[in-house]
């Protein structure tokens, strides 16, 4: 192994914690409408399991709205039923047409408690960061003792620190972001 494959795999890995430590903060609601608190949610199409993205168009009109119109109106009920059996806490109510969940104002303590599980996930994009860096760092002391120089391993072990600390700087900015958002009123 050389230096450019290490390193190569070590930001490849960090780039996947913080991509999905970016799609993990999305599924959480910030008191805001949003497309993504349907995510995890599941209709029963014709015998398959499908998004209610794939049988339904679902838009935000409103901040605390989100409106949800299925293309075959046959599919109203069973796209209620996969809402309230989500648990994802919102009711919908529909008119026959389309199906609208209204998103209600996050108290103060729930504000908190997101904050507390968006911290949460961002330690574990954390711990995976340091995971890639400890692999990498293991990977040249294997290199080295293959023939690697020893000045060319501390040279890479000082590029993967230098790799963690920028990706832990864009994981502190992206939950420094959602914060802001689920503590904004």
């Amino acid at each position: 192994m050389d230096t450019k494959t290490i390193l190569a795999e070590a930001t490849d890995r960090m780039q996947r914690a913080v991509d999905h430590l970016a799609e993990e903060l999305l599924n959480i609601r910030a008191g805001k409408a949003s497309v993504n608190v349907l995510n995890g949610v599941f209709v029963d199409y014709y015998g398959s399991q499908s998004p209610v993205s794939a049988v339904a168009s679902v838009t935000v009109p409103d901040a605390k709205t989100v409106l949800i119109q299925p293309w075959d109106k046959n599919m109203i009920r069973p796209i209620e039923k996969a809402i309230i059996d989500s648990n994802i806490g919102l009711t919908p109510s529909n008119n026959g047409e389309h199906i609208r969940l209204s998103i209600p104002p996050l108290t103060e303590e729930r504000r908190k408690e997101i904050v507390k599980n968006v911290k949460g996930e961002g330690e574990t994009a954390r711990i995976s960061l340091r995971n890639a860096r400890r692999d990498a760092v293991e990977a040249f002391k294997k290199a080295q003792k293959e023939g690697m120089s020893e000045d060319e391993q501390k040279d890479g072990e000082a590029q993967v620190q230098k790799l963690l600390e920028k990706f832990t700087k864009l994981i502190d900015s992206e939950l420094e972001k959602k914060e802001k958002e689920v503590m904004t009123v």
